[in-house]
């Protein structure tokens, strides 16, 4: 990206690199204002590849998808790179194209990927065939010596908890279970619900320690207390006032019984 944004004139690359770093930090937690500053560095220099895939993203996290799409094709006009192909994919399924994501599953492009790259296919061509509610065809796409492997990748959790839900959606508890379970245990970032979904098929329900009922009681309650102590302060300030006057009637009274 530095090298994309030296073309720039210097503080215009630094305004355009503020944004793209803002989009980075924003697009999971607050992903509407990293469109926002994806917007700007837009506006700022929309010649520049890297601010057309920051654009792309930021709108494929709001399920802009026809804006995100259009994002990234210009990035791949411009450096010819075959990197986004999976998420371009992915938003055709977004604008519900499945079969047009199935196509992009077969073409060339996917050969040059890397292997991080054509399991993220993988993974796009089995949502699309669940998209047309082919069960079976997703849980065969998902079966691949990536998903067989003993050695953890940063897919593997992903592709595992996919191969588990697709099982369960098919009927097949038992193995979904053993897949969520191995999901489980290459998920170290806990990038996936796989525990709660385990914890669902063997029937462990989490609640509160206290039930809404429990806790509108010990609200009220503590509510109580707190007048109860206001009152208590209020009375005490008030005796206080009271103690004070009868101090000075008496006093006045003694000075009045000296001048007699």
């Amino acid at each position: 990206m530095q090298q994309e944004l030296q073309s720039l004139p210097k503080g215009l690359a630094e305004d355009v690199a503020r944004n793209l770093v803002m989009v980075a930090k924003l697009i999971d937690e607050d992903p509407e204002q990293a469109y926002a500053y994806s917007r700007i560095a837009l506006r700022l220099a929309s010649r520049v590849a890297a601010v057309r895939e920051a654009a792309g993203f930021a709108a494929y996290a709001n399920q802009k998808y026809s804006e995100a799409l259009a994002e990234f094709r210009a990035a791949r006009r411009m450096t010819g790179s075959v990197e986004l192909w999976p998420v371009m994919a992915d938003c055709e399924r977004g604008l519900g194209r499945p079969e047009k994501a199935l196509e992009m599953a077969g073409a060339p492009e996917v050969r040059k990927l890397d292997k991080a790259g054509q399991v993220e296919m993988r993974l796009v061509a089995a949502g699309a065939r669940r998209d047309m509610d082919q069960i079976d065809a997703a849980i065969v796409t998902l079966q691949s010596p990536e998903l067989a492997a003993n050695s953890v990748q940063p897919w593997t959790a992903r592709l595992r908890y996919a191969y588990a839900d697709a099982l369960l959606a098919a009927g097949r508890e038992d193995e979904a279970r053993e897949w969520f379970a191995k999901a489980i245990e290459s998920d170290k970032d806990g990038s996936t619900d796989a525990s709660d979904r385990l914890a669902e098929l063997d029937g462990v329900e989490f609640v509160d320690a206290l039930g809404d009922d429990e806790v509108a009681e010990v609200v009220e309650l503590r509510v109580s207390s707190d007048e109860s102590e206001d009152s208590t302060d209020a009375a005490d300030d008030e005796g206080d006032a009271d103690d004070e006057g009868d101090a000075d009637d008496e006093g006045d009274k003694s000075a009045e019984g000296d001048k007699d």
